[in-house]
C-alpha cells in the first residue's frame, strides 16, 4: 500500500481522495495556487504546497510544478481527480516516469480512449452499438456529404478531441453541411489544438446514460450500474440519478455489460465511465470513455455500497478488486444535485465571493461533498461548482422528496448558488415523470 499520495486537484474532489486516504492510513498531499490558500482541502492535508499563482495555467496545470511537489514530499503516487490534468496522457507518463504510481489507467489506453474516432473503433469491435456515422475522420467535404446522405440528415458533427459541447453542430441539411464543418473544425482546433471531425447520425431528444465501471490489473472488471445524466443546460450535467428510472432490467443488463466489453477491449485498469445516448426506442449508443473519476460517481458509490476512490487506489497499488460483480447488488435511489456559484436568475452567471454563512444540509441519506465554509472566498479563476448535494433513498419518490428538502436546509449566504433551480427541476412534472432529455432543460428554462 502506499504511505503517501499527491492530490493533483482542488475543491472538493481533493477533499475527497484526501478523507480516503485518512482512512486508509495513507499521508495526503495537498497542491494549491495562490488563490486557493484557504480552501478547506489544504487545511485537512497532511501537507501542502503551493504550485503557482491563481490562473490554472499557471498552477493546476503546470506539470514541472506538480512533478516538483510529488518530489519535494517524497510521494508515492499521484492522483489526478478530474478535470484539470486528469485525462493527460502526457501527464500520465511523466509520474510513472518520475517515480510516482499514476493513480488511473495506462497512458496507453487514455490516448486510445480521448481520442473519440480510436474508441468508436475499439466499441466495433467490441460489439458496442454506435451511432451510425463515418468509418473516420471527415477528410473533405465531398466526403461529407456522401457520409451524410447515406446515413440521412440530421446529421451531427463532433470533434474527435473534444469534450462539454466543443467542436459539435449539427446539420440538418445539405445546404449548411460545409458551414458547419468549418466551424466545428474551427472551434476543435481553437479548443483542443486537433481540427479532426467525424459524422454521426443525429439522435433526437436522447437520454445521456453512462456506466460506472472499475477494473484492476487481475482480469477484473465489474460494473456499478448506470446513471441518468440526461438534466443538463449546455452539455453540461446538472443533476444525475443511479439508477435511471426508464431503463428496463434486461436493458440495464445490457448497456452495462456492453460498458464491461468496452473496458475490457481497451486493456484499462481502473476507474472509469462509458457513456451512451438512449433514444426514446431504448436502444442505446456509445459516445465516449471518461478515463477518470468522475464528478457524479458518488451516486453510483450509493446504490452500489462501494468507495470508488479506495478502490482507485488499491487497484493502483496491483491489488484485486475487494469484490465480484455478483457481490454487488443495485440498491435505492441515489441524487446527486451540483451545487454552483451561479445565479440561476440572471442566466446562471457566475458568482465568485465571500460566503458570509453558510448551513449545510443533513438527516437520513443525505451527504453534501463540499470545500467551502463561512467565511471562505469562492475564487473567480475556476469551474463554479462548490459542493455536490447527494441523497439515498429507498425509492425515487422518497429521493425526490429528501432531496428538495434538503435543498431548501441548504443555506449559503454572500453568493448566489443554483439551489433553487434544483428545487424547481425536482418539483416539475416531467422530471418527475422521467419523461426528460438531454435538450429539456434549455427547451423548458431558457425560453426568451
Amino acid at each position: 500500500m502506499f504511505k503517501k499520495i499527491l492530490v493533483a486537484n482542488r475543491g472538493e474532489i481533493a477533499l475527497r481522495v484526501i478523507r480516503a486516504c485518512r482512512e486508509m492510513g495513507i499521508t495526503s498531499v495537498a497542491v494549491f495556487s495562490d488563490a486557493d490558500r484557504d480552501s478547506m482541502h489544504v487545511q485537512l492535508a497532511d501537507e501542502a504546497y503551493c504550485v503557482g499563482t491563481a490562473r490554472s495555467a499557471d498552477s493546476y496545470l503546470r506539470i514541472d510544478q506538480i512533478i516538483a511537489a510529488a518530489e519535494v514530499s517524497d510521494a508515492d503516487a499521484v492522483h489526478p481527480g478530474y478535470g484539470f490534468l486528469s485525462e493527460n496522457a502526457h501527464f500520465n507518463e511523466v509520474c510513472r516516469e518520475s517515480g510516482f504510481e499514476f493513480i488511473g489507467p495506462s497512458a496507453d489506453a487514455m490516448r486510445k480512449l480521448g481520442d473519440k474516432n480510436t474508441a468508436r473503433s475499439i466499441a466495433i469491435a467490441n460489439e458496442v452499438p454506435v451511432v451510425p456515422g463515418s468509418d473516420g475522420l471527415i477528410e473533405s467535404d465531398d466526403v461529407a456529404r456522401q457520409t451524410a446522405a447515406e446515413i440521412g440528415y440530421p446529421v451531427l458533427i463532433k470533434a474527435t478531441a473534444g469534450g462539454g459541447g466543443k467542436g459539435m453542430r449539427i446539420a440538418e441539411s445539405e445546404d449548411v453541411l460545409a458551414g458547419a464543418l468549418k466551424a466545428a473544425r474551427n472551434e476543435a482546433a481553437a479548443a483542443f489544438g486537433n481540427g479532426g471531425v467525424y459524422l454521426e447520425k443525429f439522435i433526437d431528444r436522447p437520454r445521456h446514460i453512462e456506466v460506472q465501471v472499475i477494473a484492476d490489473t487481475h482480469g477484473n472488471v465489474c460494473h456499478l450500474f448506470e446513471r441518468d445524466c440526461s438534466v443538463q443546460r449546455r452539455h453540461q450535467k446538472l443533476i444525475e440519478e443511479a439508477p435511471c428510472s426508464t431503463l428496463t432490467p434486461e436493458r440495464r443488463d445490457a448497456i452495462c455489460q456492453a460498458a464491461v466489453r468496452m473496458i475490457r477491449g481497451a486493456d484499462y485498469a481502473n476507474a472509469g465511465t462509458v457513456e451512451f445516448i438512449v433514444d426514446q426506442n431504448n436502444d442505446f449508443y456509445f459516445i465516449e470513455v471518461n478515463a477518470r473519476i468522475q464528478v457524479e460517481h458518488p451516486v453510483s458509490e450509493l446504490v452500489a455500497g462501494v468507495d470508488l476512490i479506495k478502490e482507485q487506489i488499491r487497484v493502483a497499488t496491483g491489488q484485486p478488486l475487494s469484490f465480484k460483480q455478483e457481490d454487488l447488488v443495485c440498491t435505492g435511489t441515489a441524487i446527486e444535485c451540483r451545487i454552483n456559484a451561479e445565479n440561476p436568475d440572471r442566466g446562471f452567471q457566475p458568482s465568485p465571493g465571500r460566503i458570509e454563512s453558510m448551513f449545510a444540509p443533513g438527516g437520513m441519506g443525505v451527504r453534501f461533498d463540499s470545500h467551502v465554509y463561512a467565511g471562505y472566498t469562492v475564487p473567480p479563476h475556476y469551474d463554479s461548482m462548490i459542493g455536490k448535494l447527494i441523497v439515498h433513498r429507498p425509492t425515487r419518490e422518497e429521493a425526490i422528496a429528501t432531496m428538495r428538502r434538503a435543498l431548501a436546509e441548504l443555506q449559503i449566504k454572500g453568493i448566489s448558488t443554483t439551489a433553487s433551480f434544483h428545487d424547481v427541476v425536482l418539483g416539475h412534472p416531467e422530471f418527475v415523470a422521467a419523461t426528460i432529455d438531454t435538450k429539456w432543460v434549455d427547451r423548458e428554462f431558457q425560453k426568451p
